[in-house]
């Protein structure tokens, strides 16, 4: 309760309504998140269609999203971040909607990828409270962003379950569609408009705050590291439900109260990471996310070990307070090296690059499962990371220790 009441002080009311808008529609969308694959199986016509369409489900709306979300960066430097956020809240709920009614895979496939290539809300979200703030600590910015995305999460999985337990899939989506609906309605009824010669203002007041030498690394290492973390993240989604009711035997509920645990994990933790890290220097942050990826190695290698459902879930949760640390506070690297009027476009390449990642990760996890047995998703999940690490120390050495130094 203090980190959140310091945070709505530091950044006016206007984050408490961009904190809400994306803890309920992000939330929305994740009801249907850890369940799609039972889903999927109802309506595939065979198995080899079932390993297509539990793919496609996930990454379509990925690569949707990588294909426009550099698009509608440019769209929103010049046009507003607010316009790029209701318009995804609006594209969101019309396809939630459509899915609802599919009633096959393809159409389902067709419709997730339109979902993708229409929504992108959290750049501009990102990229708006950064106008909004001036850039004003921005990594605490970013990490409450993700804590309302992964709130939501939490949410948002637990009620999916809920209504899948007791009505048909549809009832999830319909929910979902309704809800991104008003959240679209209250956003451009609600959200102020950046003034110009505010954010100019506030843009000179923050330049202080940037973390020195911010753009002594290079944004392309900095994407690069952060999508191995995420498609490490990703391995899991389309077999988590399936791994959780074969190998442990639990309910729906349990399933996405568990799949919402690492969302808390991180809900707990991202504050306090970003304080941590707050106007530090690349290496630092750096040197930090190397030991997170190291530790990350250990924890997803005994949760794939347990044997007890209360221990995987316990780690589960472990496993998202180190992911705190990561996406945030290296995305805030990526933000403050470019000026406030460019954050649109720099975010929305930012989440293209996160999207291809996330979507690679779900292909290699789906294909290592599919050939390999669901046991083996947490010893690929722990390589990853272990090649994360290795990524980060490459980075941290050129960055602490410069050619030429």
């Amino acid at each position: 309760m203090t980190n959140a009441s310091a945070a709505v002080r530091g950044f006016g009311p206007v984050f408490v309504l961009l904190f809400g808008l994306q803890f309920i529609s992000m939330g929305a969308m994740e009801m249907s998140g850890p369940f799609w694959p039972i889903q999927i199986k109802v309506l595939s016509p065979s198995d080899s269609v079932f390993g297509l369409a539990s793919v496609a489900v996930y990454v379509g709306p990925m690569i949707g999203m990588s294909l426009t979300s550099a698009l509608w960066g440019r769209v929103g430097d010049r046009y507003g971040n607010r316009l790029m956020m209701v318009r995804a809240l609006g594209g969101l709920a019309v396809t939630q909607l459509l899915v609802a009614v599919a009633q096959d895979v393809w159409t389902i496939m067709a419709l997730r990828f339109l979902q993708g290539a229409c929504a992108g809300y959290i750049a501009p979200a990102q990229a708006y409270g950064v106008q909004i703030t001036g850039g004003k600590d921005r990594a605490s910015l970013f990490a409450w962003l993700q804590v309302a995305t992964n709130v939501g999460s939490l949410g948002g999985a637990f009620l999916g379950g809920l209504i899948l337990d007791r009505f048909p899939f549809a009832a999830v989506n319909l929910t979902a569609g309704v809800i991104c609906a008003l959240c679209a309605a209250v956003g451009w009824s609600s959200l102020p408009v950046p003034a110009p010669g505010a954010i100019a203002a506030n843009s000179g007041k923050a330049v202080a705050a940037k973390p020195t030498a911010s753009t002594g690394v290079p944004i392309a290492a900095l994407l690069a590291l952060m999508g191995m973390l995420l498609a490490s993240r990703t391995v899991l989604q389309v077999p988590f439900s399936l791994y959780m009711t074969q190998v442990f035997g639990t309910p729906h509920w349990v399933a996405g109260l568990t799949y919402g645990l690492l969302a808390c994990g991180f809900v707990v933790a991202a504050p306090l990471w970003a304080r941590l890290f707050e106007n530090r220097t690349p290496s630092y942050v750096l040197g930090g996310n190397m030991l997170i990826s190291a530790a990350c190695v250990l924890v997803t290698y005994l949760a794939g070990s347990a044997g007890s459902v209360v221990v995987f879930a316990f780690l589960y949760f472990i496993w998202g307070t180190l992911l705190g640390g990561t996406t945030p506070v290296l995305l805030a690297l990526v933000s403050a090296a470019v000026a406030n009027d460019r954050q649109g476009s720099v975010l929305g390449l930012a989440q293209a690059s996160q999207q291809i990642a996330s979507a690679s990760g779900i292909i290699v996890g789906v294909g290592v499962t599919q050939l390999f047995g669901l046991e083996a998703a947490f010893l690929l999940v722990a390589t990853l990371y272990a090649m994360s690490f290795l990524s980060a120390l490459g980075i941290w050495l050129k960055t602490a220790h410069p050619k030429g130094s």
